[in-house]
């Protein structure tokens, strides 16, 4: 083994991908988590939906230590987060934020930060090919050679997500990565990222407030309100008969 992010291929994989086990989080002096135990399953595209402040984003922060928990636990593959090394867990954990922010410099130098970020100095065998990662967000080569922050909106998103991919993750967490483009550029996004997770095996855990895209994406969804699961399971079932009161209730406001 190499890191301490490396598991035996012998190993049973857990049911879960992602574990919550009462979890409760606050952030000065409120409570934005409470109590959540909660199941996120493996090779899937999960969405995160409910109202603003329900909690969303405080969660998906979790799942790869850009937060730890006031209280409760967090399991990736069966392991408790805190029990990686956070550079390793970051590898394999990305994190694309809601605002695209470029480093300083062409596209190529962003993939490279990225790369150095990520794994320190890596052997060059463990280094996707960055063309190759540009073409597949959607970009071509010749934007390696161009100045990141003078990009649309849009290619900035593609370039954060080509960014995430340089590591070689198992998992992208998409904190509303639409929330700031038209719905056309969004929905090539998203399409983007369902193409990723069907050829490369991607798990995918998304925070959005656009239910069309969590139904249209998503495999699995979690509906929070005020820090708390109001109710989980396949997209379809939600959207078609939620058990919840409140969750119809908000999926019917929300259309």
């Amino acid at each position: 083994m190499t890191d301490g992010a490396s598991r035996s291929d012998a190993s049973p994989k857990p049911a879960a991908l992602f574990a919550l086990r009462g979890v409760t989080q606050t952030r000065g002096g409120a409570v934005v988590l409470r109590d959540v135990t909660l199941d996120l399953p493996p090779n899937a595209v999960t969405a995160l939906i409910g109202p603003s402040g329900a909690g969303k984003t405080s969660l998906l922060r979790l799942l790869n230590r850009l937060d730890d928990p006031t209280s409760g636990e967090v399991l990736f593959e069966g392991r408790p987060v805190a029990s990686y090394p956070v550079a390793a867990l970051r590898r394999r954990v990305g994190f694309v934020f809601q605002s695209a922010t470029m480093f300083p410099g062409t596209v190529a130098e962003n993939l490279a930060i990225a790369v150095a970020l990520g794994t320190g100095a890596p052997n060059a065998s463990d280094v996707p090919n960055a063309t190759a990662v540009l073409r597949a967000v959607g970009l071509d080569a010749s934007y390696a050679s161009r100045v990141a922050s003078s990009l649309s909106g849009g290619e900035q998103q593609r370039v954060s997500l080509a960014r995430a991919l340089m590591t070689r993750p198992a998992v992208l967490l998409l904190d509303e990565p639409t929330s700031a483009l038209d719905p056309e550029v969004a929905e090539h996004l998203l399409g983007t990222v369902d193409e990723l997770a069907r050829d490369r095996g991607l798990a995918v855990v998304m925070v959005t407030h656009r239910l069309a895209e969590a139904r249209s994406y998503s495999a699995h969804t979690v509906m929070l309100e005020a820090g708390r699961v109001v109710e989980a399971g396949p997209t379809d079932r939600l959207f078609t008969g939620a058990s919840s009161e409140r969750t119809r209730a908000y999926l019917a406001a929300a259309r």
